[in-house]
């Protein structure tokens, strides 16, 4: 008898709805300006009512099964939105260690991963963490913790994304349907403290984060515990509603992006 491992074997364990994580998170959200927030959304997605940016650096231990565990890093970037009356965080930057975290969510979720080196760093109360691509690190965090803020009750937080397979013979058109996806997290947080630190982001042509500037820093936390994630579709959407947007997923350097006027710029 001849062994193929190309084809799916026996499954061992059963099937679950939902990945089982523990994390140790640093979680912010940050002001920026709001004509870039709003260049930032593809429709059907609204704007919400202040131009914010949820930012997360997370070291996660993806329980796969009993017997096997997955750590990762991972640096997540959404735009704060609203869809029929469910706020969350449109994904426009999502960076992570290891093949198969990128590759499976880009292809079951349409999340926008990219394979990354990163680093966490924890030392009493000093926390740190960086996300590096090409050669280039472009997003650092570190900081203080501080007080405990009181574990939060258990809460579940939305993030939206598309899915889409680009055309074989028509650069900016997509084969078939293209989808909004929803991402359900579900947060259980055991430690939450506060995190006096700072955010830098540099220059990098594949992972321009620069771009969404930092104008004022609203909130920051450092959590540990354990999160459920899972997601869903949501609805068909027409392929130019997310066609500029696409480029956010692939390492296009000479991409010279768009010009954006900014209202601070013209009263000056």
């Amino acid at each position: 008898m001849a062994r193929l491992r190309y084809v799916q074997g026996p499954v061992q364990a059963p099937q679950t709805s939902g990945l089982n994580n523990t994390v140790r998170t640093v979680r912010a959200v940050y002001e920026t300006d709001p004509e870039i927030a709003k260049a930032l959304l593809p429709r059907p997605l609204v704007a919400a009512a202040r131009p914010e940016i949820f930012l997360q650096f997370a070291h996660v231990a993806m329980h796969v099964t009993p017997e096997t565990t997955v750590e990762i890093g991972a640096l997540t970037l959404g735009v704060m939105c609203d869809y029929e009356g469910t706020p969350g965080g449109y994904v426009f930057h999502m960076a992570m260690e290891g093949e198969t975290v990128v590759t499976s969510g880009r292809e079951r979720f349409g999340e926008p991963k990219k394979i990354a080196e990163t680093t966490f760093e924890k030392k009493g109360d000093r926390v740190r963490a960086t996300c590096t691509r090409h050669g280039i690190t472009y997003f650092e965090v570190e900081g203080t913790l501080g007080a405990d803020q009181g574990a939060p009750a258990p809460f579940e937080e939305y993030f939206y994304c598309y899915k889409g397979l680009p055309s074989i013979t028509t650069p900016g058109e997509f084969d078939g349907d293209v989808y909004l996806t929803r991402l359900n997290w579900k947060r259980n947080y055991n430690l939450r403290q506060a995190f006096d630190g700072e955010i830098r982001f540099h220059e990098s042509a594949y992972d321009p984060l620069v771009d969404v500037p930092i104008r004022r820093i609203v909130s920051m936390e450092y959590v540990e515990g354990a999160t459920n994630t899972s997601g869903q579709l949501l609805r068909t959407v027409p392929a130019d509603y997310i066609a500029p947007f696409w480029v956010q997923r692939n390492d296009v350097p000479a991409n010279p992006g768009i010009d954006v006027a900014l209202a601070g710029a013209k009263a000056a």
